[in-house]
């Protein structure tokens, strides 16, 4: 056996959480094993396969993994530094995919695209993140934005912020995006202050705003829908 592969002793080579990713076929693999992959090992010789079962319990469930920082990721024994940072980018480079539009740009027509788009990206967040979807004149994305993290208020959340990306990128119109981490998708009055005042401010710069979308746990509501704001 070669030297630094000891966590795998007495496994068969066929059940080797790398082998088994190298010989393909992924979807057919059980997430303790692909999450084995990732960790590629655990730290004290702990069999990586069992860390992996044993990370799922600890957390509740994938979702719950994925949000999790290094340091709540580092209290299980048998994950290192090295372990929980490849756990900690791989989540975070499968929430960039989720939010990326990819090589064939995706088009807009309604609400219902806005949140397919950025639901499974947002539902879970621990916290507020308002973003903006920028659109060509065709209504392809053109890129998606986070622009303010945190509590959302009218002075965090200021218009100028929120359509300089719309500004650098020539976007013909922007969708304004935020989440509720109650998972209850529904307008705060702030909310709809806030977006009149942006609306305002785009109008001036010459950026239209179709709508603003708050996502929720699996649900979303459009401002342009309810009729809450004039855009």
């Amino acid at each position: 056996m070669r030297a630094g592969r000891e966590w795998i002793t007495g496994i068969p080579e066929e059940d080797r959480p790398r082998e088994r990713v190298l010989a393909g076929h992924l979807e057919e693999k059980t997430t303790p094993e692909i999450l084995a992959a990732v960790l590629g090992r655990g730290t004290g010789g702990k069999n990586v396969v069992a860390l992996a079962h044993e990370l799922l319990a600890r957390f509740g469930s994938l979702r719950e993994l994925a949000r999790s920082e290094a340091g709540a990721l580092m209290e299980v024994q048998g994950i290192g530094p090295a372990q929980a940072a490849r756990l900690v980018a791989a989540c975070e480079l499968g929430r960039r995919m989720v939010r990326s539009p990819g090589e064939q740009r995706a088009e807009i027509r309604s609400p219902e695209d806005v949140a397919r788009l950025l639901m499974e990206s947002m539902r879970s967040l621990d916290r507020e993140q308002f973003r903006v979807v920028l659109l060509n004149s065709k209504n392809r994305v053109l890129g998606i934005e986070t622009v303010a993290v945190g509590t959302l208020n009218a002075s965090l959340v200021h218009p100028r912020e929120v359509l300089k990306p719309g500004i650098r990128k020539s976007a013909a119109a922007v969708i304004l995006v935020h989440n509720h981490p109650t998972g209850i998708a529904t307008a705060s009055q702030e909310d709809v202050r806030l977006t009149r005042r942006i609306v305002q401010a785009g109008r001036i710069v010459g950026i239209e705003i179709l709508d603003h979308v708050i996502i929720g746990d699996g649900t979303y509501e459009s401002l342009r829908e309810a009729g809450k704001v004039d855009f």
